[in-house]
């Protein structure tokens, strides 16, 4: 606020002189020219009188020649004096409105709003840099679980429209370079109620300043970080960022467990899925040679792991010298029909179109289409605006960068015990992942299940801590019982329970809860309301536990105490 009235006042300094001029030699001059009074005595008018006469004309209002009528000379320098006086508000209003219109002004005003507003908050919230599409994801999937965010971008249009969507609660955002301490700090990143950072911008050397900064202003900060090289993981590694999120293995990893188990590969994609998303159905993509156009990043990290799989890639590429594509290679782009022909589309299974230029990867499927109507296609999608023609192209499988990252990140903050169930589900065999999408098909729509943990403890779970004290086991089946009607289950799953140092994989019912256990269930958004009633409300567990409704007031208990005894 301090720099806002000091550029005020600089920038209005010439306007403000001018009209303190012109009301001054305007005072001046009717105090100075003698009037008459109503007896035709000489008069000369005080200073309290000529302010209040200019002060009315000056503003165009107009109420006359005050307290007697004005001689000639003295109406001729109220003439003067009214153009002067108007002419310099004119010029004073005019300076206002530019200094209001001026980049640098509002750029000012806007940062005041904003380091006022991250300090009105006083809720955990996360400081996001960068608005990219997994930047945009993140923060509208916190917002719709009622998760605080502050955002830093660099540019003003992307704030703008943020500020355009219609969040459940307001996000403070700031144009400014993401990688100084000063943009950070102004953002909260020393704040008491600031949980973690997530570091998304397009940039690696960005987001790694970003880490560094970080990790040395506020240590215990949770830091999250995507990054596009192995260079710059590593890095981020070796000074203790908590997770680092590179999209291209990460689908690569995905892309892989579809052949080894489609099963697992579903179980992955229904639980970290985004909100309101349509159900994925079963996909098998077949074995045999696959054509992967596009030796990059991503293609690269595609290529290793479908060897892992003993999958055959035969590779297309437009810079075999830069990209240090192996032998074999066909050069091209993998738009034209004969580089497809060169690498015999014809008997391919599938075709993968990894560039990163989205216009070149839709021409690669429906090129490659044309040529075998057979093949299961996989296409990469750069940008999030492209989504309505990549959804008219009927492509089997789209690797989104910024979803794949802003659904990991989204996961990481809500369910934490998500990755822990999905890295020990990974090792189980093809028929337990089965039996697992058997179950989770019973409870769910048409919408991927919801996930969420419960802590059994006195914050989460007051009611089953107090019956377990009295003596009474709680089981996880009382748990997911539908506290409306005793004969039906609600619609979940239990995925994880952990416990101390032990991991129980999709826990029986029969399990007994113990204070401690952290649970992961999956399944519809009401389950998980009723399940947090009967964990909350010791009547509504009695009722569960026993049939019996137990009044809650000392009124009602009394009243059916006495029934009772009559």
């Amino acid at each position: 606020m301090h720099n806002i009235i000091y550029l005020l006042l600089r920038r209005m300094r010439a306007p403000l002189i001018v009209v303190i001029l012109a009301y001054a030699i305007s005072i001046l001059g009717l105090v100075l020219i003698p009037g008459v009074d109503d007896q035709g005595n000489p008069w000369r008018m005080d200073f309290f009188h000529a302010f209040y006469f200019v002060s009315f004309t000056g503003s165009t209002i107009g109420f006359g020649e005050i307290p007697y009528p004005f001689t000639d000379a003295q109406r001729l320098w109220t003439t003067i004096a009214m153009y002067t006086t108007v002419l310099s508000w004119l010029y004073a209003i005019g300076a206002m409105f530019a200094l209001i219109q001026d980049r640098a002004f509002r750029s000012l005003v806007d940062y005041s709003n904003f380091t006022r507003s991250v300090r009105g908050i006083k809720e955990p919230f996360y400081l996001v840099c960068g608005l990219g599409d997994s930047g945009r994801l993140v923060v509208r999937e916190l917002a719709a679980r009622g998760i605080r965010s502050v955002v830093i971008e660099q540019q003003e249009s992307k704030l703008h429209a943020l500020q355009l969507e219609d969040l459940p609660v307001y996000v403070p955002g700031l144009c400014a370079d993401a990688s100084t301490s000063a943009s950070l700090t102004s953002a909260g990143l020393k704040s008491a109620y600031c949980v973690g950072i997530i570091a998304l911008t397009d940039s690696d050397h960005i987001n790694l300043t970003i880490a560094i900064t970080s990790k040395l202003l506020s240590p215990k900060l949770q830091v999250i970080c995507r990054v596009e090289t192995h260079d710059t993981q590593a890095n981020m590694a070796s000074f203790g960022t908590d997770y680092i999120i590179q999209p291209f293995d990460t689908f690569a990893d995905r892309f892989a467990m579809m052949f080894q188990s489609p099963s697992m590969y579903l179980v992955y994609e229904w639980l970290t899925s985004i909100r309101e998303a349509p159900l994925r159905d079963f996909v098998e993509p077949p074995k045999g040679k696959w054509v992967l156009c596009g030796f990059g990043r991503f293609g690269k990290a595609v290529q290793k792991s479908l060897s892992f799989e003993g999958i055959r890639t035969v590779i297309i590429e437009s810079d075999i010298t830069r990209t240090q594509a192996p032998e074999g290679t066909v050069e091209g782009r993998g738009t034209e029909a004969i580089t497809l022909y060169e690498a015999d589309i014809d008997n391919a299974v599938g075709i993968i179109a990894g560039t990163d230029d989205d216009s070149n990867n839709l021409s690669i499927i429906i090129t490659a289409l044309d040529l075998n109507k057979n093949l299961f296609t996989v296409a990469r999608q750069n940008r999030s605006r492209n989504d309505a023609i990549f959804k008219a192209a009927n492509i089997d499988l789209v690797m989104q960068p910024g979803t794949i990252t802003g659904r990991r990140i989204v996961n990481l903050i809500t369910t934490p015990l998500l990755s822990d169930f999905l890295r020990q589900a990974r090792q189980q065999s093809d028929d337990w992942a089965n039996v697992l999408v058997s179950r989770v098909v019973g409870v769910l729509t048409d919408k991927p299940p919801e996930s969420w943990t419960l802590l059994v403890g006195h914050s989460q779970t007051p009611a089953i801590i107090e019956a377990t004290n009295k003596g009474c086991p709680i089981s996880l089946g009382m748990l997911c019982t539908d506290p409306r009607d005793l004969t039906d289950c609600l619609p979940c799953v239990p995925l994880l329970l952990k416990r101390q140092h032990d991991d129980f994989l999709v826990p029986t019912n029969d399990t007994l809860l113990q204070p401690g256990d952290q649970l992961l269930f999956c399944g519809r958004k009401e389950a998980e309301i009723h399940m947090r009633w009967t964990a909350n409300d010791f009547n509504a567990l009695n009722y569960v536990c026993t049939g019996l409704d137990r009044p809650s007031g000392l009124l009602w208990r009394w009243l059916s105490e006495r029934e009772v005894t009559e």
